[in-house]
């Protein structure tokens, strides 16, 4: 509510974001209106909340970090995984959208989607005292669209106007922006601003133009290619009598080197990742300095060793590619960088939920304020969620309303989903507004009303059950 000037703006935005996640049916904003029961109420109020009204998308999630630091022990690090992901659009008219790389596209081919990109920082909730999965909550989601590139028989003027956009204007660019804003708001905390802030990224974002910007007191732990060139700091030995000072001394190992150099000893370090501890082998060098980061900036090195699997029980034994890190803080302990890093994998598991459960990306705005708008707001709405239900059960425990189902009963769980989150929260809502406005509700369950014809009912959970139902 902090977001928002006016109280009824606010209103509304809290009800909006309600059916964000009960709704039943496909999450535009249509859809929204209709699970809330307002298809017969004046609805452009609605659609001015993304179009008109004033608020900032970076204020919707300052609850947000300021939950995920309550529940977090005292003085541990924030730490949050940051990477940029496609919502796929068709229209062509649809500001903001462009062409990129499908993801899911074949290794031996680039296929290119149509869509709007948006640039994810989420914070990682650790587990409550043992080891166990995390719990990625997203505390930004911004619009980073590409720079239009200009017709092929534009003017010079224009091709270098792009050209120096695209400097300014790219997804390195807006990452350190994001990473400065979370770490105002972790200082303007007083316990907080004494937390160290550890990101971790992948190998787009592991550039000059991130490690050369970081904010104070951030770490950052990224992957970095295999035959990247790296040096020793020089000695003072090898320093000339007169003349410049050297920035860089000996050539180091190239990552890939130190894999195979038999003479640096592996180490078993065991973390948490995909469900289960595993023990690691790791080899790690420090310091050692990379001209993207400047001669200021010490670095270690990790190689992690690939990990075996197999695709089913007594199948043949495969292995994943080795991992190649480099850590901004060369004194951080080592077993913390590894899952600090293993961490990042709950940020796919945040852009899966939005897009497959949530529904972000399926509103059918194309004012120039709402594709960015709202698709922020939706997935405000899932961290809000996420936080609600960390407090509630912290984490690990599970829902004592909803029995599981008979295939789950007995069966270990480590965390609940998000889709029996929403479950939850629909049979609260709904059972609330059944026993409040439609009085006893004991043969609810049995009672099978005609839905031939819908009325024009004023009670939302009809409303929502009837759009469900014809959707």
């Amino acid at each position: 509510m902090e977001a928002f000037a006016q109280q009824r703006t606010a209103q509304r935005a809290h009800r909006l974001g309600l059916c964000q996640l009960a709704c039943v049916g496909r999450h535009t904003v249509t859809g929204l209106i209709y699970t809330s029961g307002r298809q017969f109420i004046d609805w452009s109020g609605d659609y001015r909340l993304f179009s008109r009204a004033r608020w900032d998308t970076a204020e919707l999630f300052v609850p947000i970090v300021r939950g995920i630091l309550e529940l977090s022990p005292d003085g541990a690090p924030f730490v949050a995984a940051m990477d940029d992901t496609f919502l796929r659009k068709t229209g062509t008219k649809i500001p903001g959208t462009g062409y990129g790389r499908d993801p899911m596209s074949p290794p031996f081919q680039v296929n290119l989607i149509r869509g709007q990109r948006f640039l994810q920082l989420s914070g990682i909730l650790p587990p409550q005292g043992v080891a166990g999965p995390a719990r990625a909550i997203p505390v930004r989601f911004e619009h980073a669209p590409p720079v239009p590139k200009p017709h092929k028989n534009a003017c010079e003027q224009d091709q270098k106007a792009y050209r120096e956009r695209k400097k300014i204007e790219n997804l390195s660019t807006r990452g350190v922006q994001v990473l400065h804003q979370v770490r105002r708001e972790l200082d303007e905390r007083h316990e907080a601003g004494k937390r160290q802030f550890i990101v971790g990224v992948d190998g787009s974002y592991t550039n000059k133009t991130v490690l050369k910007n970081l904010p104070e007191r951030t770490v950052l732990i990224g992957r970095i290619r295999k035959d990247a060139e790296l040096f020793y700091p020089p000695r003072p030995e090898e320093q000339a009598a007169v003349g410049p000072k050297r920035k860089y001394g000996q050539l180091a190992p190239t990552p890939d080197a130190l894999r195979q150099d038999d003479t640096v000893p592996w180490q078993e370090i065991t973390a948490f990742a995909a469900g289960k501890l595993h023990t690691f082998r790791v080899k790690t060098i420090t310091p050692v300095l990379w001209k993207k980061g400047g001669p200021t900036l010490p670095l270690r090195l990790v190689v992690v060793a690939p990990v075996g699997y197999r695709l089913r029980k007594g199948s043949k034994l495969l292995y994943r590619q080795p991992a190649y890190l480099i850590c901004t803080d060369p004194e951080l302990p080592l077993d913390q960088l590894l899952q600090d890093y293993l961490w990042r994998w709950q940020i796919e598991v945040n852009h899966r939920d939005e897009k497959q459960i949530i529904g972000v990306g399926e509103a059918q705005v194309r004012s120039p304020e709402s594709v960015g708008r709202q698709p922020a707001f939706a997935v405000a709405s899932y961290s809000t969620l996420l936080l609600a239900a960390a407090q509630e059960f912290q984490t690990s425990a599970t829902p004592t309303t909803l029995a599981p189902p008979k295939w789950q009963a007995g069966q270990p769980r480590s965390r609940i989903s998000t889709q029996e989150l929403i479950r939850q929260l629909r049979s609260e809502v709904w059972n609330y507004a059944i026993n409040t406005l439609c009085g006893n509700s004991d043969h609810f369950a049995t009672t099978t009303p005609s839905i031939t014809k819908c009325p024009e009912s004023q009670l939302p959970v009809v409303s929502a059950l009837l759009y469900g139902a014809a959707g």
